[in-house]
């Protein structure tokens, strides 16, 4: 659509939303707009007052916070008022259809608040401005600025219902469509459920909501659409009541506001069948009162739902109502909705009415005298008498029927589904390309080179079967199948044998390892032990000798471990001490050990420890990587990734 200041419309940017910043200020509302305000003076201004600051710096420091708070808001507030469109600016269509949806002195009411807002903070940031020139302390100035602030959020905490107000109507704005007064329109109209928003769904890509009831479109709804390769825009109006003007709602005016103001070819919509709930007197009735409305614009009738009842079927009074719109030159065009008969015919009847309007009004402008003074049409005249027919090729002559929308379309699979309902049935052999459509629904539809198999069966085929299962057993008889190879045969069978053997041995040898695996050794129960035991301790008492406890036993054996072991440390250092003897005997004396060359002190020595220990770190964390150890380490030389940049190119990195 296009802007308020090109060609007197809603801006394109309101309508879509699109609005960034007018939408982040009024959404949010007044709290949301304080609390953006106030952060945004505290980050874009100085924060710190320091105390060697002269009085002079600390009035300019609380100045500025002042002005900037007031400038802030001044903005935001002028990008509200700016951003909305002017009732005088836009077209007549969206200035009264903004006075139907949000009332135009509501609408005017609350940016004029809004615009009274922003004097009174402009107002309030000039007085405490002078007061801040005379502050004569820290406190006294701050205060100051602190009273500057609340009063200015007061402000707009005064403006709640505005703002609120505002951003229902930008919500709104957003969802309206995008209607064009200018181009090239269809605009629908009528009772509540005649069919509008059916016929706008089947000529454009509109998905408009159908239902059985009354007042299912409460808005106005736009589909565009092809004809001669021109755009057209069809408009889909609410059902508009037979009664008063001051007595239709909302929904009804809007309907009524497209009719007063847009340039359009008007389809009157009638039920015929009086399936909407009125007769067909009322729809007449509608249609003179709303007449005024249609002056200097293409009108149609269009008789709809003829599936259930036609034009010629109607009583002879009923008939007689429709005798009117033939003497005013109004033509009653019949159609269906549901089967779309006659619906491409309404659309292209429509369509021509309104291009020849269009012309016709052109042609009434002082523009077309200056065009028609630059033109010169020659007209040729006989040179013998002769009629010459005008010669139109056979291509142009088969493109033109190809592109005839009246002629009755084939039958497609979905439409069959949707007028059978439950009994349809999808039947693929229907599409078989045979050479004898008769064969199509054959028992056997099995098809070689363009003939059906069943054809070439033989009737003698079992005789024929038996004969030759005669014949193979006579050959089996003879010995025709025999083979040479007896030798080989009798390898293999001794062949097998050995393997049976063997995997009989095998299973023998396993059974045999198994039982072997179940016997357990013979155990005692513990008291059998228990008592065995003190019978040989009193038995070897008798006999004189002593035997140790148990505790005295285990201490036994600790002590022997702690022996053994001590011997073992021992050994060991025995044989370190003579290795080292037999290095120290074998390496020549005048020679230091290879750690030691080279040396000077215990300070060099430590720093060769540190070195040897740092270069073998990264072999260490190589041997420890696993799988899991993904860290791909810089590769890259230090001076390209370490340091500060220097002037250059940086494309090497």
């Amino acid at each position: 659509m296009p802007s308020v200041r090109g060609e007197n419309s809603i801006p394109q940017r309101l309508i879509s939303g699109s609005g960034s910043s007018m939408r982040q200020t009024i959404s949010n509302l007044y709290k949301d707009f304080v609390d953006i305000v106030l952060s945004k003076t505290q980050r874009k201004t100085p924060t710190v007052v320091h105390k060697h600051y002269k009085i002079s710096r600390i009035r300019t420091f609380y100045m500025r916070k002042v002005k900037f708070a007031q400038q802030t808001f001044h903005d935001k507030l002028t990008v509200i008022i700016m951003d909305f469109p002017k009732l005088e600016d836009v077209h007549p269509f969206y200035a009264d259809l903004m006075n139907v949806l949000y009332d135009k002195d509501h609408y005017k009411l609350a940016l004029g608040q809004i615009n009274t807002a922003r004097h009174l903070v402009d107002n309030v940031a000039k007085d405490y401005v002078r007061l801040l020139k005379y502050g004569d302390s820290l406190y006294r100035c701050k205060q100051l600025k602190k009273a500057a602030l609340g009063r200015m959020c007061t402000i707009m905490k005064r403006q709640r219902q505005s703002l609120e107000y505002l951003e229902q109507v930008r919500q709104h704005l957003s969802r309206l469509p995008s209607i064009d007064p200018n181009t090239r329109t269809l605009l629908i109209c009528g009772f509540p459920n005649v069919g509008k928003s059916s016929f706008i769904n089947k000529i454009t890509r509109a998905d408009v909501e159908v239902q059985p009831y009354a007042f299912t479109t409460k808005s106005l709804f736009v589909g565009h659409t092809d004809y001669k390769y021109l755009r057209w825009q069809v408009v889909d109006t609410p059902g508009i009541l037979d009664h008063s003007l001051e007595e239709r709602n909302t929904i009804e005016m809007q309907a009524i506001t497209a009719l007063a103001h847009l340039r359009a070819a008007v389809l009157y919509v009638m039920d015929l069948s009086e399936q909407c709930g009125h007769s067909l007197e009322q729809q007449i009735e509608l249609f003179r009162n709303i007449k005024p409305l249609f002056t200097n614009k293409p009108l149609m009738i269009c008789a709809n739902k003829i599936d259930v009842t036609r034009l010629e079927e109607l009583p002879e009074e009923k008939q007689d109502l429709f005798k009117d719109f033939d003497t005013d030159n109004i033509p009653v065009i019949e159609m269906s909705t549901l089967t779309e008969e006659g619906v491409m015919k309404v659309k292209t009847e429509a369509c021509e009415r309104l291009l020849q309007y269009r012309v016709q009004s052109k042609m009434k402008t002082k523009k077309v005298d200056d065009v028609m003074n630059r033109l010169h049409v020659a007209m040729p005249n006989k040179r013998d008498n002769k009629e010459r027919p005008p010669c139109i090729p056979d291509a142009v002559l088969k493109k033109k029927q190809a592109m005839d929308v009246d002629k009755p379309k084939k039958k497609l699979q979905r439409d069959l589904e949707e007028e059978l309902g439950e009994d349809y049935t999808f039947d693929m052999r229907n599409t078989w390309d045979l050479a004898n459509p008769d064969e199509r629904y054959d028992v056997i539809p099995e098809i070689w080179q363009g003939h059906n198999v069943a054809d070439f069966i033989d009737p003698d085929i079992m005789k024929k079967l038996d004969e030759l299962e005669k014949e193979e057993e006579m050959r089996e008889k003879a010995g025709y199948y025999d083979s040479d190879s007896e030798e080989e045969d009798e390898n293999m069978k001794d062949i097998r044998k050995t393997a049976k053997k063997i995997r009989e041995k095998r299973k023998i040898i396993v059974m045999e390892s198994r039982e072997k695996r179940k016997v357990e050794k013979p155990r005692l129960p513990r008291t059998a032990l228990k008592a065995t035991k003190r019978k040989m301790e009193e038995e070897l008492g008798e006999l004189g000798i002593e035997i140790e406890s148990d505790s005295e036993t285990h201490i036994g054996r600790m002590r022997a471990r702690s022996a053994s072991r001590q011997a073992k440390k021992r050994k060991r250092a025995e044989s370190a001490m003579e290795v080292d003897t037999v290095r120290s005997r074998s390496r020549s004396m005048s020679k230091p050990p290879r750690d030691q060359s080279g040396v000077r002190d215990s300070t060099m020595a430590k720093k060769v420890r540190k070195i040897a220990k740092k270069a073998q770190a990264p072999r260490n964390r190589d041997a420890k990587k696993g799988e899991g150890d993904r860290v791909i380490l810089n590769m890259k030389p230090k001076h390209l990734f370490a340091g500060k940049r220097k002037m250059g190119k940086t494309s090497r990195r």
